[in-house]
């Protein structure tokens, strides 16, 4: 087996890698074509970059569930926490503890809503996420009237913008974020299930897997990891405003699966996501710098996102009777999880 083989096959069970060679090409053109590019700049893009990769690890918990399942509440869940935050911690540091657990607790209910609703009704989960959002965007109307003003509570401004060694904080979280659903995803009974009712439910029902309770646990924590963003974002930007966490939507969706998260489930990588994160924000960055107005950004990112979504899904059929399961999972340890349930 010559080298290029060799790196075929590595590449097709280490999907992250596309997505981190798109970064490095894209890098090394704007910093020739601009000469403006730098470690600094980098580093501000990689903190834009964190706040898609908080949201996209959840949307890629997910999308791991199988049967094309998306949560298009995030964007809503962003903003509502976002307002939130600033009406429960009013700018005061002492309030910090009752707002992130206002934000928990958000995403919580958000997070059972959507459950209730595609796992106990079997509403199909992009129209079920999409009625959440509706209302989540109206719960957010009313808050906006309600909002005193903009304060932001220091420590969580800190938090947000502040740098360890040059190193953002965010970047940081996002990265022990990657870290532990990369865990969870290959070493633990919650991934292996996971990753079996992705693959095929039915497969998963006759090995004593609770399918429902799997797939609700995806959507809790995609709600909650939103809601925990846009308490953060909104430190970031200094307050809130309405449609702030709409970018998000689609974006998280494409950086699940430009990251090598399979559309039809199965398999994941926490990795990608987080490559695919920032792809996806140097792509922004390239725009803004050609001078693009806002709306044909916007087309440029829904051709990105549908051009993505159509490759994936001709992959994932592709391999459908052979997925990989999720970040290196093997069927003898889904069994070994569904051997773990009790009957």
């Amino acid at each position: 087996m010559n080298a290029l083989s060799a790196f075929t096959v590595w590449a097709q069970k280490n999907r992250w890698i596309w997505a981190a060679i798109g970064v490095l090409l894209l890098w090394l053109v704007l910093s020739v074509v601009t000469n403006r590019f730098s470690l600094s700049s980098l580093s501000g893009i990689v903190l834009s970059a964190s706040f898609l990769t908080v949201v996209g690890i959840g949307q890629m918990f997910v999308v791991t569930t199988g049967r094309s399942n998306i949560d298009l509440s995030v964007a809503s869940v962003i903003t509502l926490s976002a307002f939130v935050a600033l009406l429960t911690i009013k700018g005061q540091d002492a309030n910090l503890a009752i707002g992130v657990t206002a934000a928990v607790l958000l995403g919580l209910a958000v997070g059972l809503l959507n459950s209730l609703l595609v796992v106990g009704l079997g509403i199909p989960a992009i129209i079920a996420t999409l009625a959440t959002g509706y209302v989540l965007a109206t719960a957010t109307l009313l808050s906006n009237k309600a909002i005193p003003g903009f304060a932001v509570s220091p420590a969580l401004k800190d938090l947000a913008t502040g740098r360890i060694s040059g190193v953002p904080i965010m970047a940081i979280i996002a990265i022990l974020g990657v870290a532990a659903a990369s865990f969870v995803l290959r070493y633990t009974v919650f991934g292996q299930l996971l990753s079996a009712v992705g693959q095929n439910r039915a497969a998963a029902r006759l090995a004593a897997i609770s399918n429902g309770r799997v797939i609700a646990a995806a959507f809790i924590i995609s709600s909650v990891l939103a809601s925990l963003d846009g308490l953060l974002l909104g430190a970031y930007i200094g307050g809130a405003f309405l449609e702030m966490g709409q970018p998000y939507l689609l974006q998280s969706i494409a950086a699940v699966v430009l990251g090598g998260t399979l559309i039809f489930g199965g398999s994941a990588t926490a990795l990608g996501t987080l490559w695919a994160s920032i792809l996806l924000i140097l792509i922004v960055t390239t725009m803004q710098i050609i001078g693009l107005p806002p709306g044909a950004q916007d087309i440029v990112q829904g051709i990105v996102v549908i051009f993505v979504l159509a490759l994936a899904g001709r992959q994932a059929l592709a391999r459908r009777t052979t997925a990989e399961p999720a970040d290196g999972a093997t069927p003898k340890t889904q069994a070994k999880a569904a051997a773990s349930l009790p009957e």
